[in-house]
């Protein structure tokens, strides 16, 4: 005997009792020991940031990386299971900040590096146990650790230097707090790789040190984005990747007198106005056409393009037309030129006017203020032109000395400091609001600033100017950039376009920026001597102890981080100097993008390195990774080993809110994981991630996920409720299966789709496609349902044991246990449970585990296309007459005498051997085939009398007689057929011509039709005497049923029935009363009014009232 399975399922409910079933029998465990020595498949995991709770985006990938995961193991695949926790840097960093209510880096700096970082490492340990929490409540197995042990570890690193223990993968691991942490992910401790561990941080130490020696590291003068909050530079990839709003600034125009040219300025622009205090220089286009116009008492110099845009219309004279690159050279006075900065370093002699073909014609004057020190284009611009650059802003964005009365102001407060000011001076011309997409911070959302700063970089290589098949070997040994774009070519990207994606990123992207001036990170690995300018990589622990000869003592036993890293210095190996490292610590995407090697043991285990590497996937959002970890990982070990680290990268897009925008708590449309797992279960997220194109954006929510239940969910769980249900009425088992020869025509269609299914299944999942498989799995489940299982019914109702309800249990059967298999991937909780109930309680022989089992293998022998394209057809057979049905009004349940089926005679042959089922969905008594529409079809032709009465005139009339005497079939087939027709009319000869009339297809009298495809469907719609009694017979039947099913009966209880009707309706009763007493599990039918207990319901049938009681038959 099978579970009893309620109609109704609560899938959040279903799912704790899965989990405590895994957990209680080492599920996970047993998994892997059975895949030990099978094949290997290696699948990398793109670290998640242990920061915050996991959100429902994130859960889109990690049901990705589940499902190729279950599915390869399910392949007979040996895999590592290794989840990856992304911990160190700026995002970690702000989150602390804000716990300790820090407000800037002179907050951390006076709380203590050790302590702060000490607090970082305790965040990112909570959250991986949280988000470890999250995933296992997903469904997503992985060699996680436990989540008690992290906090634990959380918890002890209060004393970072006492001894503690936790349980390693062979026994007891003892050592310091601090010591532990940094070995996590470690072989001897397994579980989760953490970027923060030692090994990940010195393997990154190897691989600066392989740049080194290659002449790509070097320390750069730039104008970087730069946060005033976090007091750090932002890279090019975190920029691009998140880091614009919409915000409205002030756009000033104002004016830049020139020199020796009374009453005459340049009009110039800008939405940046603290900016204007390091002006050096003012740029125009060379080939654009500039104005001098007088307005007012005054000459103003702008671009043509501008004069609408910039001044009141008719307020202005042209007075002179001239290109921009005859301006080259004036000079004018700078709007700050009083200060001590422009002065020092000699901007005031520098004010001119310069020639740039970046000049753009779509918002300003057409005339740019340069300000080398503010703006990257601009410190291009100067270099060419010899300019000088003034940085005007320290770290924490305040103006620094020498700018008078903006020094100590902070760049926030300075915009309406500037516009007084420039007022005052007569200089400004107007303020207007700008709105534009303008650079914040990703981490803590500060508007950012461009400062001149000294910061770390790979160099990526010079951009060539030619196309990629033209770089020479020559060139690309020169050139990282192109050695990566070689090593990302031989990746195959999912979807296809991630490659051009990349490839642009690539041949587009600046010197890679490394470093941050922060405290939480990688430390990077450079001692620079400020002696000499000379600089060291240093690739090792233990190349830093060979060469330290200060300050070791201090940082044995730490994890390589601030503060202890700090106090080595070494010998420079230049002038001999002892020299301090860096403050720096690295960019977050090297401590992500070095796991293929990190996590892989190359530094110790190069064998089990070469096992696993590369990874035959990694999975994460395209949008936002092609310019992050997948460009990371590719760089990385681009330059350790010139080869990919990924044979796959299967991107996916980003998760909306249901409205289609981006998720916001203020907007109403965020909803946080935890909520949405309890509320619409984890397996109804996974089928609308699964059910998603992956290339595509998901917009998230409720709506949609009440769809997916409706639309899969439910009536899958209905189909196996159906089955147990009536399996344990009839105390069926698989013991008494039968052949496959015993199988009606109906099971054995199915059987081919269930076949075919696996096939293309398999094909699609080992193709990493997901959202094809499942579209396909979901299509099976309806022809199953609305199909199989319904055309079936009857087989399952019926009384008797006979062999052909022992086919149709055998074949459910097989159709259940075969999905649960091929669910298991997608949705692992409820395939669990329909295979915990179907198999493992009948045969506890077999695997522990649905997700214990071999995939499934199609068998070939059971695939009938011919079946199957007899069946295509008797479905739309019945599809056409169900719709005939429906236009004449009449319900399924209403018996009719027959249905015509018009087809050529292939068709018709291959209806034939179905007719019955084609009757039994159609509920008719008879069926016709033929070839001739005509047994059911008849032809109307209409005159056109617009057409007709313009040709002919007063013969219109008796055109109408004439047409009306012909044979209609005749007249209509050639017409139809594009011939004309003649007739004789008062003895002349008239040419009736096909647009001369309409041809009307009608059915005869008492058909109603449906056709397509050249396959018509006529019903016979007129209903006897017989055929309405037989009707309302069902249609009490169906209300019986229903007051069952209300009253609470179960299936396989036997009711007596009492009723009051009207003459027809007791008729009814009396003539079909074994019919409905065999229908409705009625042991007697009585006339008469039901007793007090019974349940009673009245219903209006046929005109007449009708009133029914049900109690339940004593045994």
């Amino acid at each position: 005997m099978f579970k009893e399975v309620s109609t109704t399922v609560d899938f959040p409910k279903l799912e704790h009792r899965i989990l405590e079933f895994w957990s209680k029998t080492n599920a996970f465990k047993k998994l892997v020991e059975l895949n030990k020595g099978k094949p290997k498949w290696s699948f990398m995991d793109g670290p998640i940031t242990a920061n915050n709770p996991m959100g429902v985006h994130h859960a889109w990938g990690r049901t990705y990386k589940d499902l190729f995961q279950r599915f390869k193991a399910m392949q007979g695949h040996e895999l590592r299971y290794q989840n990856g926790f992304d911990c160190q840097g700026l995002w970690v960093e702000v989150e602390v900040e804000k716990e300790l209510g820090f407000k800037s880096k002179r907050d951390i700096e006076a709380y203590g590096i050790a302590e702060f970082v000490k607090k970082c490492k305790q965040r990112a340990l909570r959250y991986a146990a949280k988000q470890v929490e999250q995933s296992i409540r997903l469904g997503y197995w992985m060699d996680w650790d436990d989540p008690e042990t992290l906090r634990y570890l959380a918890k002890s690193l209060e004393n970072p230097d006492q001894i503690i223990t936790i349980q390693g993968r062979e026994g007891p691991i003892k050592d310091t707090a601090e010591r532990i942490v940094g070995r996590l992910g470690s072989p001897e401790i397994g579980g989760s790789y953490f970027t923060l561990s030692d090994e990940n941080n010195y393997m990154i130490w190897a691989l600066l040190k392989k740049c080194y020696e290659k002449g790509w590291i070097y320390k750069g003068r730039d104008v970087m984005p730069w946060c005033p909050r976090c007091s750090t530079a932002l890279s090019q990839h975190e920029i691009v990747t998140e880091g614009y709003r919409e915000l409205t600034h002030p756009g000033l125009t104002l004016r830049f007198p020139l020199r020796g040219r009374p009453k005459e300025s340049l009009l110039i622009w800008t939405t940046t106005p603290w900016t204007l205090t390091s002006n050096v220089a003012a740029a125009v286009h060379p080939d654009y056409s500039y104005v001098k116009v007088r307005f007012n008492d005054e000459f103003l110099y702008l671009g043509k393009f501008a004069l609408e845009r910039t001044l009141p219309k008719g307020s202005y004279e042209i007075i002179e037309e001239l290109k921009g690159s005859d301006m080259e050279g004036w000079t004018y006075d700078g709007p700050y030129d009083e200060l001590p900065a422009q002065k020092k370093t000699g901007a005031v002699d520098a004010h001119r006017v310069i020639l740039w073909k970046d000049v753009t014609e779509e918002e300003g004057t057409g005339i740019v203020h340069i300000a080398p020190g503010c703006g990257k284009e601009d410190l291009e611009l100067g270099e060419l032109y010899g300019l000088p650059a003034i940085a005007p802003l320290d770290e924490f964005g305040v103006f620094k000395d020498g700018f008078g009365k903006f020094t100590g102001v902070h760049v926030y407060d300075s915009a309406q400091i500037v516009i007084e000011d420039l007022k005052k001076k007569g200089l400004l011309f107007k303020v207007e609001d700008y709105t534009h997409r303008y650079p914040v911070c990703w981490r803590c959302g500060s508007e950012l600033v461009f400062r001149l700063v000294d910061e770390w970089f790979i160099s990526m290589g010079e951009k060539l100017d030619k196309p990629l098949d033209e770089i020479t070997e020559e060139e690309k040994e020169k050139n990282l950039r192109y050695q990566i774009i070689d090593v990302a070519k031989q990746v195959r990207w999912i979807p296809e376009f991630g490659l051009q994606q990349e490839l642009d990123w690539l041949q587009n992207m600046e010197d890679w920026m490394i470093s941050k001036k922060r405290y939480w990170g990688l430390a990077l690995p450079i001692w620079e001597c400020k002696k000499c300018g000379h600089f060291v990589v240093i690739g090792s622990k233990e190349e830093l102890k060979e060469k330290a000869v200060e300050g070791w003592e201090v940082f044995e036993g730490h994890t390589p981080h601030r503060p202890w890293i700090d106090a080595v210095k070494i010998k420079c190996p230049k002038c001999g100097a002892i020299i301090s490292r860096i403050p720096d610590v690295g960019n977050p995407w090297l401590d992500a993008g070095i796991v293929a090697y990190s996590t892989l043991q190359y530094r110790t285990n190069r064998k089990y390195w070469k096992e696993w590497f590369p990874a035959d996937l990694v999975c994460e959002s395209l949008p936002g990774q092609f310019r992050n970890w997948f460009y990371a990982m590719l760089a990385m070990s681009t330059i350790m080993e010139g080869k990919p680290p990924f044979k796959v990268c299967f991107g996916y897009g980003l998760v909306l809110g249901e409205d289609g925008r981006e998720m916001h708590k203020s907007w109403g449309n965020a909803i946080d994981f935890d909520e949405a797992a309890e509320t619409m279960g984890a397996d109804v997220m996974r089928w609308m991630y699964c059910t998603r194109r992956p290339e595509t954006n998901l917009p998230f929510g409720y709506t949609r996920a009440n769809e997916i239940r409706r639309r899969f969910l439910i009536p899958l769980w209905n189909i196996y409720s159906f089955f147990t249900t009536y399996a344990n009425l009839d105390k069926w088992t698989p013991k008494n299966m039968i052949e496959y020869d015993s199988l009606s025509l109906l099971d054995r269609w199915i059987l081919s789709k269930l076949n075919i299914l696996i096939k293309y299944v398999t094909e699609r999942l080992d193709d990493f496609d997901p959202y094809n498989a499942a579209v396909a799995i979901e299509r099976f489940v309806e022809e199953l349902s609305t199909w199989y299982v319904r055309r079936s019914r009857r087989r399952f109702w019926k009384s008797e044991k006979d062999e052909d309800k022992n086919a149709a249990y055998t074949t459910l059967y097989t159709c259940l246990t075969t999905l649960a298999k091929i669910l298991a991937p997608f949705i692992p909780f409820t395939s669990e449970e329909i295979y915990q109930n179907l198999v493992r309680s009948v045969d506890p022989k077999a695997p522990e585990s649905v997700h214990h089992n071999a995939w499934p293998k199609p068998d070939e022998k059971a695939i009938d296309e011919e079946l199957i394209a007899d069946m295509d057809l008797a479905i739309k057979v019945c599809g056409l007459g169900r719709s005939a049905r429906s236009r004449s009004g009449i319900k399924l349940r209403q018996p009719l005498s027959s249905v015509t089926v018009i087809a050529d005679k292939k068709v018709l042959s291959r209806i034939e051997r179905l007719k019955d089922l084609i009757m039994d969905e159609l509920n008719v008594k008879d069926i016709r085939l033929s070839t001739e529409k005509e047994e059911v079809l008849r032809y109307l032709i209409k005159p056109r009398p617009q057409i007709l009465g313009r040709k002919y005139g007063r013969l219109l009339p008796k055109i109408q007689e004439a047409i009306e005497r012909m044979e209609v079939k005749d007249l209509a087939d050639s017409l139809n057929n594009g011939k004309s027709v003649t007739l004789r009319i008062e003895g002349k000869s008239i040419e009736l011509l096909p647009e001369d009339v309409e041809v009307l297809t009608l059915p005869k009298e008492g058909y109603s039709v449906a056709e397509e495809d050249e396959i018509l469907v006529a019903v016979d719609v007129r209903v006897t005497e017989d055929l309405r009694k037989e009707g309302f017979a069902r249609d009490i039947v169906r209300r019986i049923q229903n007051q069952r099913k209300e009253a609470g009966f179960k299936i396989a209880d036997w009711i007596e029935t009492y009723y009051e009707a009207g003459p027809e309706l007791s008729t009814v009763f009396e003539e079909f009363r074994e019919y409905i007493a065999n229908e409705t599990l009625s042991r007697e039918i009585r006339k008469s009014k039901p007793p007090k207990n019974a349940y009673v319901a009245t219903y209006r049938i046929g005109g007449e009232t009708l009133t029914v009681g049900v109690v339940k038959a004593k045994d």
